[in-house]
């Protein structure tokens, strides 16, 4: 279950790889460590189909029945898209890119181990977004109104399953796979949802 990732690509060179014409993240730092409910770059499609990167926070809404409290830690990796709760949100306008330089997962002795690519190229996570969410993410914020985002997994891949062997998320590493997730209908889209080909990855002990 990854619950720690970075992006430290260029602003620029996200808008210009994803295609988004509108720019809502002012100046966007790089994120070595990006961890659950902080604030993090996403490609969305906004109106009329212009693709936009925004800040969204990381975790989409708790299904009801895992509700313990009024408060929703959310929920940041996304396996059963057969559920009736992730249904909503499966169509191409709750879709977004979530970019990524590279991510981790709790090694044996709970250090991250972290996972980049072999070759450098953009990589981006298969996301689900919604708008405007009404939750109590935190109780002594109460109520708050956020955009929010999470990630679909996929069984892992080789390198990722020597370290974690239950899931990885499903990352996106060519153009035309980037078009269909924010395109295509779910019936094709469904498909993307595989683990990266064995080899893909090399692991290392810090972000990149």
């Amino acid at each position: 279950m990854c619950n720690l990732y970075s992006q430290t690509r260029g602003q620029q060179a996200i808008r210009e790889i994803a295609r988004a014409m509108h720019d809502l993240t002012g100046n966007l730092p790089p994120l070595p460590g990006i961890y659950p409910d902080q604030q993090a770059p996403i490609v969305r499609n906004g109106k009329e189909g212009v693709r936009e990167l925004a800040m969204a926070r990381w975790g989409m809404p708790t299904p009801p029945m895992h509700m313990k409290t009024a408060r929703d830690p959310g929920v940041t990796n996304i396996r059963n898209t057969g559920s009736p709760h992730w249904r909503r949100w499966l169509g191409p306008e709750h879709r977004c890119l979530v970019p990524l330089t590279s991510f981790s997962e709790p090694g044996p002795d709970r250090k991250p181990v972290w996972f980049k690519p072999a070759e450098d190229r953009p990589l981006f996570f298969a996301g689900l977004e919604t708008r405007a969410w009404r939750s109590v993410r935190k109780v002594k914020d109460g109520e708050t109104v956020d955009d929010l985002f999470a990630f679909l997994t996929t069984t892992p891949n080789a390198e990722v399953g020597a370290i974690h062997p239950k899931a990885m998320p499903v990352i996106l590493a060519e153009p035309d796979d980037w078009e269909m997730w924010m395109t295509a209908p779910w019936s094709e889209a469904r498909g993307l949802q595989r683990p990266l080909p064995d080899g893909f990855l090399e692991t290392g002990a810090e972000p990149t």
